[in-house]
Formats: C-alpha cells, structure tokens, sequence
C-alpha cells in the first residue's frame, strides 16, 4: 500500500512566483480553448471601444478639456484590463452595467448638482470670453466711409471663410467666424481678386444664394483683437469693415459703450452692469452657490408659486393613489365573491382602460373636457360652457377624474391578486368566531392585504409625484399663475414646473430648475425611506 503524493506548498519567492506563473499559463490556455471566435469578436469590440475612446478624447482635449477625457482613458484601460486577462469573471459581467450606471444615472445627477449651483441659463450659457465676442458682434455698426474688400466666399469642413483682397496692398487674406484674417501664401488670381486658396473651396454663386443667410451673419475679425473691427459681407463679392459700438478693455475687465460713454463692470454674477444697475443682455455662466436655492425660498415672485405647486403636488399624488385604491380594491372585492357570474368577461372590461397608452388617453379626455366642443358639456350636460380646463379647481378636479380613469386597473389587478392569496383558514376561523363581513374585513383581509399591497401604494405615490405625462398632455400646467416670475400654473406638478422653468420660454434657467430637481429629489427619497420603514410595521403580521 502506497500513501498519496501531496504537493508542497512553495516555500522560496522563486517558488511562489514560478506558481504563479504556472497559474497564468493554465488561465490563458483555458480561455484560448473557449475557440478563436471568441477571441476575435473580444478584440474587435474592445478595437472598437479604444477607437471611440480616442476619438473622444482628442475631441475633448481639443476642446481645452482635461478632467472628462482622463476618466475615458482610464476607464479605456481597466476595460481593457478586466476583458484581456483571464479570470475576473465577475468583473466582466459587472463592468458594463457600472459604465452605464455611471453615464446614466451617477453623471447626470452629478451634472444637475453642479448645474443648480451655477447661473447657466438663457443668456448664461457659456464662457466669459464668449460673452465679450457676442456683445461685440451684436453691436457691429458699418465703418463709414471704409475701404471695400473684393472677397470670393470659401468652404472647408463645413465652415465658411471669406478670402478678402487688401484694396491697398493687393495683399490677399482669409478668415472665418473665429479665426481673424491671415495672409495666404499662393492664392489663385482673377486680375487683382483672389478667386481661391489652397485647401478651401470657392463657392459658385448659386451656393451663396443657398446659404445667404449663414454668409451674410459671418463676421471675420481683423485682427486678433475684436475691438479692430469684423469684415461683413452681404451679396458675396464685397466685404465692409464693421466696428461695434461696444470697447472691450480686458485689462479694467470693462465694457464701454462708445456711444453714451457708460461704462459696464463685471458684477461678479456673470454679467456687464454699469453703476446705475443696467446690464447687458448677454452674460457667462459662473458659480452662484446656493443662490438659486435661496430664490426658491425667499423670492416671493418664485415661492408662491413654488409652494402652491408643491401642496398640489402631494394633494394630486395622495388623492390619486388614495382613489385608485379604493375603487380598484371595492371592484376586486366584488369581483373575488363566489356568487359573481361571468367575472371574467368583467375583469376584461375592467382592465380596457391599463390597455391604452396612458398619454393618449389623456389627450383623448382633454378633448372630452374641451369648455366649447367636448362630449361632456355638449352632449352630458346639454351644451353647458363649463371650462374645465381653464378654471384652476375644475382643472384639477378633471386631472384627478383622469387619473382614476387610468390608474384604478391596476389597482384592480393588484387588490385581486392579494386577495386571492389570503390564506382561507384565517378568515374561516373568523367565521367560526362569529365575526361579521365587515369585521373580517377590517380586522382580517385589510391589514393582510396591505401587507402584499403596501410597497405598490408607495411606488405609486412615488410615480404619480412625478406623472409629468397627464399634466403635460391635459393642461400643460395651466391655467398660468399672474404674478408669478417662472413659468408656472395652477396643476402644474413640480416635475412639470421643473420642465418649463428648464426648457420653455423665453426666460430659460436651468440653474433654478436643477436646484428644484435636488428639491424634488430629496421629497421623494424623505418619502419613501418614510414609506418603507413603515411597511416593516406590516410585516410582523406575517
């Protein structure tokens, strides 16, 4: 009888590593053995992935980006890292999920929190430097009395360049919107106008005809400084020399109006302000802090309007969940007795409304409710002009109507599963101690019922809080509240206030509307942790 060979554990770092090494080899054949198909479609995506990558980092550098392009390359590299190396198996399949996690969802909330921080919105919405350049462009008046430039208008990757003939000099010269005049080496000549440049390409008259209106607000700065003035011109052979009105002094950061002589200072708040409180119209965007936080609070134009949409808010989601319940929950009660016949061309019928998708039915009862052609008030109520969607109560209460309308099959479905899951011995002893329908009701099928139901009611109030849908295809928000400075209404919910603060209008502030969105945010996670931690109450049912 022979005792069995045991390996010996390495002792020596030589030992260990040529383990190690053994390990490696053994993981690399194994993958190799999954077949070369595998490998070359593993190659040829993560090809594909280091070639985006790469696109959009150079993109990004080019831009003047730093931060975004270094968190793709290192993310580039681990990808490729987790997929080339054998092992790590559960990092391959968790790997595409975090990335897309963190694209869509961890960056765009991280985006909204810096965004409510800032003052980006209409008018705010890019760099300092951007500002000064439209301003300047804004205020463009022609140079009286100045030479005409015989220019031929240009094309290169999509861009439009106007190649300009000094009157003076002969000298011939191209510029595009930001790319101020610079001299060409060889250009080709008709007579003493330059017709052509190397590596652009002259457009026929027929193409400046097509896009008169891009080549006519071209302007080409002369010089690297915009205060020396643009060339402009508007039939495509003959360019002026523009100056505007406005002098940039990147040393006193000012902005004077050649004009009126006013001057404008940087208020620190991403715009030109003279000392008599006018500002100009363009602006930058900069770091506000808790600014728009504040104005949600304690501008009164804002707060008011802001807190009647927040109570509606609450009163919308209780009621709509509240109603849906109990109309779902008394139809599956008389559905789920013995004695109804023919339940299931009922329960058919009870779920027609689940079937239809939620935002065309809404529409379809906005022309329902139409004040002066709807069904209701020409047909059911005898022509009567009753303006349901304009008056701010009955609006509200058509949205509620709606809502029950959509929401009470699902509630159905839901009530009418929990109900058939109750265990029949707890009820038949209820019925053995004597208990009534009611009271086997209340003190029995309820509480287990909201046991199964209770976490649907609150991913409901949680839904219907944010059920921009109804709200935007009923009313759109309306009817408008008078004196307020947002766009807002009367059944607007904070969702919807959130959107047309954000993205309609004149007036766009996106900064305000993300510090609603982190307020919102907050509301509902307050909620639900609330709504949950109750739940566990119902569970010692069981």
């Amino acid at each position: 009888m022979t005792a069995p060979i045991l390996d010996k554990p390495p002792t020596s770092p030589a030992e260990r590593a040529a383990q190690r090494r053994q390990k490696r080899a053994a993981a690399y054949a194994e993958a190799a053995s999954l077949g070369w198909k595998v490998w070359v479609a593993k190659i040829v995506m993560l090809g594909i992935i280091d070639a985006l990558a790469v696109y959009a980092i150079l993109v990004l550098v080019g831009q003047g980006q730093w931060l975004v392009p270094l968190i793709i390359g290192v993310v580039a590299v681990v990808v490729n890292v987790i997929y080339l190396r054998p092992g790590m198996l559960p990092a391959k399949y968790l790997t595409p999920g975090l990335i897309f996690l963190f694209i869509f969802q961890i960056f765009v909330v991280l985006f909204s929190a810096y965004i409510a921080f800032t003052n980006y919105g209409t008018g705010h919405n890019s760099t300092k430097e951007d500002a000064v350049n439209a301003l300047l462009l804004q205020s463009q008046t022609r140079v009286e009395n100045s030479p005409i430039y015989p220019v031929s208008v240009l094309e290169r990757a999509g861009d439009f360049f106007l190649l300009a003939t000094d009157p003076k000099t002969n000298q011939v010269y191209v510029g595009g919107e930001n790319r101020p005049l610079e001299k060409v080496a060889h250009p080709e000549m008709s007579g003493d106008t330059a017709t052509g440049a190397p590596g652009y390409r002259t457009l026929s008259f027929g193409e400046i005809a097509q896009n008169q209106d891009a080549i006519g607000n071209l302007s080409v700065p002369l010089t690297k400084d915009p205060n020396d003035g643009y060339l402009k011109t508007t039939d495509g052979s003959n360019a002026y020399v523009f100056l505007s009105t406005l002098k940039w002094d990147p040393k006193a950061d000012t902005m004077t109006d050649t004009k009126t002589g006013t001057v404008y200072y940087d208020n620190g708040h991403g715009s030109f302000q003279a000392k008599d409180g006018q500002k100009l119209e363009v602006g930058w965007s900069v770091w506000v802090g808790f600014e728009n936080f504040v104005r949600a609070f304690s501008d009164q134009s804002i707060r008011g309007p802001f807190f009647a949409v927040l109570v509606w808010t609450f009163a919308f989601a209780i009621l709509s969940v509240g109603t849906t319940f109990i109309l779902g929950l008394f139809l599956a009660i008389v559905f789920n007795d013995p004695r109804m016949k023919s339940k299931k061309y009922y329960r058919v019928v009870m779920i027609l409304p689940y079937a239809f998708p939620a935002f065309l039915s809404a529409l379809v009862w906005a022309g329902l409710f139409n004040t002066d052609f709807g069904f209701i008030n020409q047909v059911l109520l005898g022509g009567a002009s009753i303006p349901w969607l304009t008056d701010p109560w009955l609006a509200k209460f058509a949205i509620l109507f709606t809502n029950l309308w959509l929401g009470f099959p699902y509630m159905f479905l839901v009530c009418t599963g929990a109900l058939q899951s109750l265990p029949e011995d707890v009820v038949e002893a209820g019925r053995m101690d004597g208990a009534s329908v009611w009271q086997i009701f209340r003190h029995l099928k309820f509480p287990l019922l909201l046991v199964a139901v209770a976490p649907l009611l609150i991913s409901s109030f949680a839904f219907n809080f944010n059920n921009f849908n109804l709200i935007y295809m009923m009313t759109n928000g309306g009817p408008q509240f008078a004196d307020a400075s947002i766009n807002a209404g009367a059944t607007d919910l904070l969702i919807s206030m959130v959107y047309k603060v954000a993205f309609v209008g004149a007036n766009r502030d996106y900064g305000l509307a993300s510090a609603f969105s982190i307020i919102i945010f907050l509301l509902v996670a307050g909620i639900s942790w609330l709504g949950f931690r109750q739940t566990k109450v119902l569970e010692e049912l069981n």
